[in-house]
C-alpha cells in the first residue's frame, strides 16, 4: 500500500469516526473509523521509514566515486 493507500484509510476512518450517525446491528462504526484511522497512520509511519531507509542506503552507495563518460558521434 503506498501513500495515496494510508491517506484514503485515514480520511474513511475521520468520516466515519467523527461524521456519521449510521447504527449497523453488532458493527460499531465509530470503533471501526478508529481502527481504519490507526490502521492508515500505522501505514504512513511504515512507509515513511521505509522510504527513509531506501534514501540512507543511496546515500551510502552514492560516496563511491563516479566516472563521467561523454561519447560523441
Amino acid at each position: 500500500m503506498g501513500i495515496g493507500g494510508c491517506i484514503v484509510l485515514f480520511a474513511l476512518g475521520a468520516i466515519m469516526a467523527f461524521a456519521t450517525d449510521w447504527h449497523v446491528n453488532g458493527v460499531n462504526l465509530h470503533l471501526v473509523g478508529w481502527i481504519l484511522m490507526a490502521a492508515g497512520l500505522l501505514g504512513l509511519i511504515t512507509y515513511a521509514n521505509v522510504f527513509r531507509r531506501r534514501r540512507l542506503v543511496r546515500r551510502v552507495e552514492s560516496e563511491e566515486p563516479v566516472e563521467e563518460r561523454r561519447y560523441y558521434e
